[in-house]
């Protein structure tokens, strides 16, 4: 929980660039932060938002390291080219986006390096806000070895196009805790609504939290939408959730 600590206690973690082979493999960058001592960790894959591989990430990350956690946050817009957050977010719109089954594919090479290493004690979980949550909910469907998923706003999940992360509901393989504004838009209360009665079609181990006053992106702290009541209780809630399938 969030400044639940022992002030005598030895605190440390490293944090930096690595490269991993992602999906197809093509060389694609992540941000690695894990503690020192204490060891082995339960592993996090941090999936960006669309905003991109950006400062808040690197800072999320090392939030859940603090906490005891070995974080990779994979860049999946590695393709793209190199710049600053937002010019490659940009360009990724412009192109389209990044390709579910690719960043799949980066999300399995994250799971892979997480749990071939010795510093994790096995166990890892999927978290992701906006894009990130949407794509955290369909790895926890489609990429088998998690163990917990954070869905953090993540719109998108019904695609009325074409295939969405909600087809895949039924091969959902882990417990899903879910953090939602009711003045949200992208996804709508209506959208919430409906994955939960997906969820409980299926049978699946799920909690959902829904915050009145808070719309999107409640924990993005450098943003107006940021809102601290509802963001330091569903952050609590999220760090328990982990704990509790992550740690135990």
């Amino acid at each position: 929980m969030w400044n639940d600590l022992n002030t005598g206690a030895y605190e440390g973690m490293i944090a930096e660039t690595i490269g991993l082979k992602g999906s197809g493999d093509d060389p694609i960058r992540a941000y690695y932060s894990r503690p020192l001592g204490n060891g082995p960790h339960p592993g996090l894959i941090l999936i960006p938002h669309m905003p991109g591989w950006d400062e808040w990430c690197r800072e999320a990350a090392r939030r859940f390291t603090q906490h005891g956690y070995a974080v990779v946050c994979p860049d999946i817009y590695s393709r793209v080219g190199t710049g600053t957050p937002t010019e490659i977010a940009m360009k990724s719109r412009e192109q389209g986006g990044q390709p579910d089954p690719q960043v799949m594919g980066d999300v399995k090479a994250s799971l892979d390096f997480l749990k071939l290493s010795p510093e994790t004690n096995g166990k890892v979980g999927v978290i992701g806000m906006c894009s990130g949550g949407r794509h955290a909910f369909l790895a926890a469907c489609t990429v088998e070895g998690f163990d917990a998923c954070v869905d953090c706003w993540g719109g998108g999940v019904f695609n009325p196009e074409g295939a969405s992360p909600a087809d895949h509901t039924a091969d959902l393989s882990c417990p899903v805790l879910g953090i939602f504004g009711n003045d949200d838009q992208h996804p709508s209360p209506e959208e919430v609504d409906r994955l939960e009665a997906l969820l409980k079609e299926n049978n699946k181990d799920y909690t959902f939290y829904r915050y009145d006053g808070a719309g999107h992106g409640i924990w993005y702290y450098d943003k107006p939408m940021y809102r601290q009541e509802q963001a330091m209780d569903s952050w609590n809630k999220a760090q328990a959730f982990l704990d509790e399938h992550l740690k135990s």
